[in-house]
């Protein structure tokens, strides 16, 4: 967690810093996405009826996800203005003494959260992308691949509110109009990689021996998979928080 802020405050937060951040996610995204395109789309996972744990109606993913929140919480976790829960409902107080995380984003921040089309969007949309067909059994490691790639996806969708943060100290003036006249498409214009991902997806998601060449080397994942990942979903959603994020700024 401490990786990504590494400010005292927020004048130290430009936009190289926060662009030097996002560089990194990717990284974290793309190699997420290796790891579980390893194993078949696996809908066992899914299933409600399959999960066989006592008084739970949950699928396993869903159990998964919601018991590792639970623990993170109890450790603080969610105390970083950079991570966002699935389940937000009912999570447990953090047990550990709080750490003083520099104030760089306004109070509204914690209002937003979009973590539940993030969810919708990669069990429906991206997983049969960058899975094939199939049933092995690894329902729980399975499980875990999942909840590895929503924490990334999440953590760099909302770090919009960063973005927006310093693109708004550069230019205040700019800004402040269409925030108050709550214009979200001015908003959006203002804020105006695929190919970043792409490269990065090819050059990690390479499966190479002694004697391949560049062309005889197999792709882990399809880099136009991640590409589209980026250009339909990621970069949206991004801007979609930046936008949340800007039109209560002056609140």
């Amino acid at each position: 967690m401490a990786d990504i802020i590494k400010v005292a405050d927020s004048s130290e937060m430009t936009l190289e810093t926060v662009r030097d951040s996002l560089i990194r996610q990717e990284d974290t995204i793309i190699f997420s996405l290796i790891e579980r395109a390893k194993y078949p789309i696996n809908v066992g996972a899914y299933d409600k009826t399959k999960t066989a744990i006592p008084e739970c109606s949950d699928s396993l993913v869903e159990f998964i996800v919601k018991e590792t929140e639970a623990t993170h919480a109890k450790c603080g976790r969610y105390e970083n203005p950079e991570e966002h829960p699935f389940f937000p409902d009912g999570l447990p107080t953090s047990l550990v003494p709080a750490f003083n995380y520099p104030k760089i984003l306004h109070p509204v921040a914690g209002s937003i959260n979009v973590n539940s089309t993030i969810w919708e969007v990669y069990f429906t949309q991206l997983l049969p992308l960058i899975t094939v067909p199939g049933d092995d059994g690894n329902y729980a490691s399975t499980a875990v691949s999942d909840l590895a790639c929503l924490q990334a996806l999440s953590r760099r969708i909302h770090y919009g509110k960063f973005v927006a943060e310093v693109k708004f100290k550069d230019a205040p003036q700019e800004y402040e109009s269409p925030i108050r006249s709550q214009d979200r498409d001015a908003l959006m214009k203002l804020l105006r990689v695929k190919k970043r991902v792409a490269k990065k997806t090819m050059l990690f998601g390479q499966e190479v021996s002694l004697g391949d060449n560049y062309d005889e080397k197999k792709l882990k994942i399809d880099p136009a998979v991640v590409s589209r990942l980026y250009e339909e979903w990621v970069m949206p959603l991004t801007k979609l928080v930046e936008v949340e994020y800007l039109l209560r700024r002056l609140d």
